[in-house]
């Protein structure tokens, strides 16, 4: 079967549209229904019932559904497998959500190399929602992301219970006023918290949708804002920042991310590695002599 018949039923899924899945998929609406249809003929079932709300699944669509996903994860990783560069045994592809890649990517590839330096390794960071289609396409082995949502196919467990904490550059530590604070995007669970403890502190005078670039600036310019306590913890004991007392804790968990299908010789000792990583802590980055 052609894959891109695999892909085209996925994405319909997804959109639970065949006009959204032709948008996402840059064709036009009657090659999707052309597809469908040629897949149907194969499967000698209907796959879908569309209606004025859109596509859902047919009971055959259900049950075909963990196969379609395992067609395209299967295709994937042969794809990659065959790439694998000369003098390493396989890939391992992984990725990371903007926010959670300082510095759990880096340390976790340092451990992959430590242990293994047969495996040849390749890297993203980038949003939730595009990780886990990726990781449900096969395109990724493994993604690290917070507060994930469940989908078929995929298998999601706890990596890090991380604190959000308030943290600033004054002396002494208290609750800020908007022109001295610094914003940071940690997603829409963590705003809702957050403007419920802090309305007068909705309009910040400076906001950052990226972790690292808030501490950042608030390192070089002071000021106030919430940041994970495993990244800044080193400046606290240094005396660089300060916790700002009385004030709220915002749990902003770390989840691994992977297939229920997925190439267990490669991904296991992945996910050991990043477990050991992960239960490990903040600490220094040894440096690697050249």
């Amino acid at each position: 079967m052609d894959i891109t018949l695999a892909r085209t039923f996925l994405e319909i899924v997804e959109t639970q549209s065949f006009q959204r899945a032709a948008q996402k998929l840059n064709v036009t609406q009657t090659s999707v229904s052309a597809r469908v249809r040629t897949l149907e003929q194969l499967l000698e079932r209907r796959l879908f019932v569309r209606n004025k709300a859109g596509a859902a699944l047919t009971r055959a669509g259900e049950q075909f559904l963990p196969h379609a996903t395992m067609l395209v994860q299967v295709w994937e990783r042969a794809r990659h497998q065959v790439a694998v560069p000369v003098g390493s045994r396989a890939v391992l592809a992984a990725g990371c959500e903007i926010s959670l890649w300082d510095p759990l990517l880096l340390r976790w590839l340092l451990k992959l190399r430590a242990d293994d330096a047969s495996l040849a390794i390749r890297t993203e960071v980038g949003f939730p929602h595009d990780l886990l289609d990726k990781v449900a396409a096969g395109v990724l082995d493994i993604a690290i992301v917070y507060a994930p949502q469940q989908r078929p196919g995929l298998r999601v467990e706890l990596l890090i219970e991380e604190k959000l904490v308030m943290v600033t550059t004054a002396k002494p530590a208290r609750i800020p006023q908007p022109a001295d604070y610094v914003y940071v995007d940690w997603g829409p669970e963590f705003a809702t918290q957050h403007d419920l403890a802090f309305p007068e502190l909705a309009h910040a005078a400076v906001s950052a949708g990226l972790g690292p670039l808030g501490r950042e600036f608030l390192l070089a310019a002071g000021g106030t804002g919430y940041f994970r306590l495993d990244v800044v913890r080193a400046y606290l004991e240094s005396g660089h920042l300060r916790r700002v007392p009385d004030t709220p804790e915002f749990l902003y968990p770390a989840y691994a991310v992977y297939a229920v299908g997925a190439d267990t010789r490669i991904v296991d000792p992945a996910l050991a590695a990043l477990r050991q990583v992960a239960s490990a802590g903040p600490g220094p980055i040894a440096a690697r002599q050249l």
